[in-house]
């Protein structure tokens, strides 16, 4: 640890100007002119400071060191996670520092991101974290005072005695009480007096991300390391014969390997392997069903109307229902393929050692990554270190091993450290995509428009159930029916952020707006009045969603949007309940000069406590322009089991001048903190395509929304409010 010395100002900007990278400088102003400052390096904090639990570290500097377990892909886990420890270890925020934790399976449970789980997983074990670490440092601090524990009290890092005047820092009593035995139960703090959580606090990987610092899978590089490409074959496709004569020319090209059905081309750097790659010649042969998205909605409408299908809910008697009801409505929607395109495409480093291995890079999943290493390699997963980098996004992409795999196979092949980087076409045309699914929606209504039938029938491509059978509307109509029909496909499907309820909350919630009209209801009021009916007596027994949760964030969105009270503004409501939250939004659509221009969606949110604000923010914001970019854009289809869209050229994202003003509000619920990276994505579409209708009567039950006739001659506008 470096001595504290009294200096100028002049003598700190020398310092400060010629310290090396990764340097923590505190100091302490005694006088205009004469600070103390005390400099300590990374590597110093680290070695001096005392474990307390598995997230947090101490040094006698007083710096705090809190592991975050979580791969961090942009949902702010490596910042909130340490808020909540920070909060009941009572800490100053500015004195804490963040980690990235490797995998480690005896220390953390479920050091993976996503399903929106991680919060809600941890928040009592975080909490706790602090809460013991922090029952340690007083009890160590009374041991020294001689004075009873409950005498003493805490605030931001410091221990006081108020009784003596006595005051010492958490640093001061580190080693005393890392020595100390931890107690199995402590005493959280109330939730009133929290000071850290709640307040909006900016990423602790800010500073790294404006200044360029190498934190992503990409940015990793090791003396010594040979690069590798991959050619993958066509879904469906198997290899008959490599040519790989050109390919070896190439400078800076080392080998040519193959395995399990994919080429590998290993050189120096990835720029000659992009070239050499273009000179492969691989023959393919068919390996199963070579699927085309001409024959994909054919096959969606025969299972519709012929196909098995497996009874997920059944409530009442539908068949009598429909029979007896008063009028039917009935539609089909339908959503194609996606790619999840991550920023930062597919990319890992390993190093295979004999019976050893050491794995570097972005997934979502460590534990899944060592465990598909271990496999190939036949070793126990323990002999296998895994180090988390982070994601330049992942969206579910980085839940498969599948990249993972591919850099173990090409290292233990060339018996060297390798890293594997896909390119962007790579990523398009070899991933595992969001799966199509078809739905058919019915409604009976009896003379009073009461919703007194429910069917929802689906189809999916290797989605196992491509419905949410427990979810609203199931509870709040007497007689329901929910059938559910899996395609198996070759082309692979993956998670893909909010998986299912992505595309569900649309299709429903759109449907539901249909109902609406045919019963001549307000679209808002024709939900509470369901919704009253699943409060006052829920059909099949205990919902899985909380009645009172969903009428809050519904009854606020009408507030907030002033609801059907502009006749100018045109608008669109959906209401959805995913990963443990609720999210009800409107949008806004003005007509100008004769064209619909969506100006603004509102979003409310019960997502429990908010741990922090800014984060809060940044993924509701970040699911509706998701959500919005995807329903209205996105497509992804397919010929001779190849995607036809190789690169953003083809292939539709929003684009910035394309987001319109999303206005935040959030329930105080008062319950624990729930998921927020997907919940938000989901109700978009619904709210966007329900206020299409407003304004133009043109009902869109297929996404992509461009590219359907109800929507191409709208030449529809966004704008900010």
């Amino acid at each position: 640890m470096a001595t504290l010395t009294k200096t100028n100002r002049r003598d700190f900007l020398k310092i400060a100007g010629t310290t090396a990278g990764g340097l923590f400088i505190g100091f302490n102003w005694m006088s205009c002119d004469s600070p103390q400052m005390e400099a300590l390096s990374t590597e110093e904090v680290l070695a001096n400071a005392k474990n307390f639990n598995a997230f947090l570290s101490i040094a006698p500097s007083g710096d705090i060191v809190i592991y975050s377990p979580n791969p961090e892909l942009g949902q702010n886990i490596k910042t909130s996670f340490p808020m909540v420890v920070a909060e009941e270890l009572d800490a100053d925020w500015n004195r804490v520092r963040v980690l990235q934790a490797s995998l480690d399976t005896d220390k953390y449970e479920r050091q993976l991101t996503g399903g929106s789980g991680a919060m809600p997983h941890s928040w009592e074990r975080l909490r706790k974290a602090g809460a013991t670490a922090k029952y340690l440092l007083v009890a160590a601090a009374a041991k020294k005072w001689e004075v009873p524990a409950s005498e003493l009290t805490t605030s931001e890092g410091v221990i006081y005695h108020v009784k003596s005047g006595k005051k010492m820092g958490y640093g001061d009593v580190a080693n005393e009480a890392s020595l100390l035995t931890a107690p199995e139960d402590v005493q959280l703090k109330d939730k009133k007096d929290f000071k850290i959580i709640g307040t909006p606090v900016k990423n602790v990987d800010s500073g790294d991300l404006f200044t360029g610092k190498p934190l992503f899978g990409l940015d990793f590089y090791r003396e010594g390391m040979l690069h590798a490409m991959i050619q993958r074959p066509p879904f469906g496709m198997k290899i008959k014969a490599i040519d790989d004569a050109e390919v070896r020319k190439v400078a800076g090209v080392k080998d040519v390997v193959s395995f399990e059905n994919s080429v590998a081309i290993v050189g120096t750097s990835t720029w000659p392997l992009m070239k050499a790659k273009k000179l492969l010649k691989v023959e393919y042969e068919p390996d199963g069903k070579v699927e085309s998205s001409a024959d994909h909605n054919q096959i969606f409408k025969d299972l519709l109307a012929n196909g098995k299908a497996e009874v997920m809910r059944e409530d009442g008697n539908v068949k009598a229902a429909f029979a007896n009801a008063a009028q039917v409505v009935s539609a089909e929607y339908q959503c194609p393929f996606l790619s999840h395109s991550p920023m930062e495409p597919m990319n890992f480093f390993a190093h295979v050692q004999g019976d050893k291995a050491e794995l570097i890079g972005p997934t979502q999943t460590p534990e899944n990554a060592r465990k598909t290493a271990a496999d190939i390699l036949g070793i126990p997963p323990e002999n296998i270190t895994m180090e988390i980098s982070r994601l330049g996004g992942g969206f579910g992409r980085r839940l498969r091993a599948d990249y993972v795999a591919e850099a173990v196979q090409v290292s233990k092949l060339m018996n060297a450290p390798v890293k594997v980087t896909w390119s962007r076409e790579d990523d398009l045309t070899g991933g595992a995509y969001r799966p199509a699914v078809r739905y058919r929606f019915e409604a009976a209504l009896d003379s009073d428009g009461n919703m007194t039938g429910y069917k929802l029938r689906g189809v999916g491509m290797n989605a196992g159930n491509s419905t949410r059978e427990n979810n609203f509307p199931s509870g709040a109509v007497e007689n329901l029916l929910i059938e559910n029909i899996n395609y198996e496909s070759s082309i692979t499907t993956n998670a893909w952020r909010a998986p299912i309820t992505n595309f569900l909350a649309y299709a429903e919630q759109s449907f539901l707006d249909e109902v609406a009209l045919a019963a001549q209801k307000d679209p808002v009021d024709f939900r509470l009045e369901l919704m009253e009916k699943a409060k006052a007596n829920p059909v099949g027994g205990e919902l899985q969603y909380n009645v009172d949760r969903m009428i809050g964030v519904t009854k606020m969105a009408a507030e907030k949007s002033n609801w059907g009270k502009n006749p100018n503004v045109k608008q669109g409501f959906s209401v959805y309940f995913s990963h443990r939250t609720y999210v009800a939004q409107v949008a806004d659509i003005e007509i100008e000069n004769g064209t619909p221009s969506l100006k603004k969606i509102h979003v409310i949110t019960d997502c429990g406590m908010v741990v922090n604000p800014t984060g809060a923010n940044h993924q509701v914001r970040g699911g509706v322009v998701d959500g919005m970019g995807h329903a209205m854009y996105g497509n992804l289809t397919f010929e001779a089991g190849l995607p036809t869209q190789t690169n953003f050229d083809k292939y539709r994202l929003i684009r910035m001048k394309e987001v319109p003003a999303v206005d935040t509000y959030y329930v105080d619920s008062g319950y624990d903190p729930t998921g927020l990276g997907e919940p938000c994505l989901p109700p978009t579409g619904g709210a966007i395509a329900n206020a299409i209708y407003s304004a133009t009567q043109r009902r869109l039950r297929s996404q992509p929304f461009i590219e359907q006739e109800e929507f191409t001659d709208l030449n529809m506008t966004i704008k900010r409010a």
